[in-house]
């Protein structure tokens, strides 16, 4: 794959980058600008007692981009391979750079575009117009929508009813410019989805990355460990991920099987550090091997047209950022990415927020959408000792009947799901793992189902008046 660095490109250069570019980054603004609103509605008309109204979501909050952005005292160096990988991730890849045969998407931006490169699905489903480019004759699966939110498909079951778990890619590289000779079949979507074998993921954000990565085991414990009483009398429990292999403890953490230390990353805590994430993304959203997952995942003879792994170091470049492979400059792209900034005033108004926020803590919702850590001494200084904002205890917890995928990965169980974190929350688009809603109220409300640890939490919501209600959603809308 092609590097280039954004900082020092000249016009030649970017000019070259217009076909690998998946979308143009100063378009983020415009498009929420043309498809998203906000309702402004101050606090002080509701008051505590009875409401002539319903609380309702605002809605994505508009305005500029508030994420995106390098972390703050970056040296000059990691500017450079932040916008090094900046580049890689935005570009899109090709059938002779190793793209397929089996694939979601060819790009890592395509998913990760809103509100702007590295955050999640956009509200335009780049995976509709993808079926047929380069002239793919692929059929756009029927969960898929133009403006529904990009999705990757996993079956819960094998034929033979073993756990399957999986990702099944959405598409192939059947017809397109550079794959003459191969020939692949779509899965069989649709008897799947009617024997209701078939679940749904959608990106997570990867804003403030290395933050997360950089939080240590010992604090995640300990936030675990408080306020018990509190916990327990709202049914509230939670666990760490390990990530399991060859070695299980159960009732604990999504923890890494061979060093027993806390995986963090993606929606199960199933990924242990942002390079296992990228490589794992690399291989299964685009069908590019690398050096952490080697071997194709389809392994048709016809359907090869580029050495394996497709992505390595290129141990012949002249500058240090060229020799790094695909993974390692994602893995530095997400890592160096600031935190979403959060609005002060919208929408609502500063008291509703302040409101909102107090609320949101009276509840219960801070018992497990913790809203601060703090890293560790970290080898760099712009992640080093750093407020971590993030709305999130890392933990694994029960979300009941509703929730459920039917999904096991690492310790976290078919009904188990990381806390989200909820930084960036007033600009994304949709909900849940799946996607299911882009209504905020709603998935605040399907958090509660039979056997969920949420429940109490959500029965404190519930009840508060349909003023606070707001507050609190505005609150949300505000991060």
């Amino acid at each position: 794959m092609r590097a280039v660095l954004i900082l020092l490109a000249d016009e030649e250069t970017i000019m070259k980058l217009k076909k690998h570019v998946v979308v143009p980054l100063s378009l983020a603004g415009s498009v929420a600008a043309l498809f998203f609103f906000q309702i402004e509605i101050a606090s002080s008309q509701w008051g505590g007692g009875g409401s002539t109204f319903n609380a309702s979501d605002p809605g994505v909050r508009g305005g500029s981009a508030d994420a995106g952005g390098q972390l703050a005292g970056l040296s000059p160096n990691q500017a450079l391979f932040f916008a090094s990988g900046a580049t890689d991730f935005a570009s899109a890849e090709e059938v002779d750079e190793g793209l397929g045969p089996r694939m979601n998407l060819d790009s890592c931006g395509g998913c990760h575009m809103q509100p702007a490169l590295g955050g999640t699905s956009p509200f335009v489903n780049p995976q509709v117009a993808f079926a047929a480019k380069d002239g793919g004759t692929d059929r756009v699966p029927s969960f898929i929508s133009a403006n529904g939110p990009v999705r990757e498909a996993r079956f819960v079951k094998n034929p033979d009813g073993t756990a399957d778990g999986g990702v099944h890619a959405l598409f192939t590289i059947t017809d397109r410019t550079g794959a003459t000779g191969c020939t692949l079949a779509q899965p069989d979507f649709a008897t799947q989805l009617s024997n209701r074998n078939v679940i749904f993921r959608i990106p997570t954000p990867t804003f403030g990355a290395g933050l997360i990565e950089q939080i240590p085991d010992a604090a995640i414990a300990a936030n675990q460990a408080s306020n018990t009483s509190l916990k327990q009398s709202l049914g509230v429990k939670g666990r760490p991920n390990f990530h399991v292999a060859g070695r299980t403890i159960t009732g604990m953490t999504n923890n890494n099987g061979n060093d027993g230390t806390i995986a963090r990353f993606g929606w199960k805590a199933q990924n242990k550090s942002l390079l296992l994430f990228s490589g794992e993304a690399y291989n299964v959203e685009m069908g590019i091997t690398n050096e952490l997952f080697q071997t194709e995942r389809e392994e048709k003879s016809t359907c090869q047209f580029a050495t394996v792994p497709n992505d390595v170091t290129n141990f012949d470049a002249t500058t240090p950022v060229e020799v790094l492979g695909g993974i390692e400059r994602f893995a530095n792209f997400m890592r160096f990415l600031d935190a979403p900034q959060p609005s002060p005033d919208s929408p609502g108004g500063t008291t509703s927020i302040a409101n909102g926020k107090q609320k949101f803590i009276d509840v219960g919702c801070a018992l497990c959408h913790t809203p601060s850590f703090t890293t560790s001494n970290s080898t760099v200084a712009a992640l080093r000792n750093k407020p971590v904002n993030l709305f999130s205890d890392l933990l694994i917890h029960d979300m009941g009947d509703g929730l459920a995928d039917g999904i096991s990965q690492g310790e976290a169980g078919p009904r188990e799901f990381r806390t989200a974190p909820l930084w960036g929350l007033g600009q994304r688009i949709f909900f849940l793992h799946d996607g299911r809603t882009a209504n905020l109220e709603r998935a605040i409300r399907e958090h509660s189902s039979t056997g969920s640890e949420a429940n109490g939490v959500i029965n404190n919501f519930n009840n508060l008046s349909e003023g606070r209600k707001q507050d609190v959603l505005n609150f949300l809308r505000s991060l």
